[in-house]
């Protein structure tokens, strides 16, 4: 990784010699991991971070970008045909940061109380929660696909024998399923909202009906948001 220290854009420095400290020097500052984890979805461009990262302030958002990619967590690319103009991506370093960041949000989810009022869900969270609750040991020698359609936001989850890929947008493959749960107006479209509205049966189903059982065992545990 590219060193980064006063030649850089200021930040945190705890001085210490210790792999936890330098991890918090290149992501602990606000907003950071938040980057991260919706470039872990998928590359974006400068506007539609600002739009899913409800509450960023404008310098926040560059600052944070800079930082970032002068530690080379995060790199600039042109976007792929037919787009145009420049994407944020996750160099490998930073796609490195995804088994701490679910580790972090699976803690993170025992320590959630009840939505306040003005919070929000992410698209990309979502998708960041179907991959933190996967249990691999229940989807040994699995194939299937699920879509799940949540209002305006449509998520994956595709299972090739055993190994999990998740992501926003329809399926890559043809669904086995397309789940839809129904969600009161004034509801909160949080993870925990979505488990709890297939469990309770408040959902549409389109295909496989007994892969709605089976994604229940495979993506879920206790109270995550």
């Amino acid at each position: 990784m590219q060193a980064c220290y006063g030649e850089c854009v200021k930040r945190r420095d705890f001085g210490q010699y210790c792999g936890l400290a330098r991890a918090l020097e290149l992501v602990g500052e606000r907003w950071a991991l938040l980057i991260v984890r919706n470039l872990i979805v998928r590359p974006r461009r400068y506007s539609e971070l600002q739009t899913g990262l409800a509450g960023i302030p404008t310098n926040v958002l560059a600052s944070r970008l800079k930082e970032l990619e002068q530690t080379g967590i995060v790199e600039r690319q042109v976007a792929p045909a037919p787009a145009r103009g420049v994407v944020y991506a996750l160099t490998e370093v930073g796609r490195s940061l995804e088994p701490a960041l679910l580790s972090l949000a699976r803690w993170g989810a025992t320590q959630l109380g009840d939505p306040q009022p003005g919070d929000v869900v992410s698209p990309e969270g979502v998708v960041l929660n179907l991959r933190a609750v996967f249990q691999p040991s229940q989807a040994a020698g699995l194939t299937a696909a699920w879509e799940i359609h949540v209002r305006d936001v449509v998520a994956h989850a595709v299972i090739t024998d055993g190994v999990l890929t998740a992501g926003l947008g329809p399926s890559p493959v043809k669904p086995d399923l397309i789940i839809t749960p129904k969600l009161a107006d004034d509801e909160l479209a949080s993870y925990r909202a979505i488990i709890t509205a297939l469990r309770d049966g408040v959902v549409e189903l389109e295909g496989s009906r007994k892969l709605l059982d089976t994604f229940l065992r495979v993506f879920t545990v206790p109270r995550l948001a």
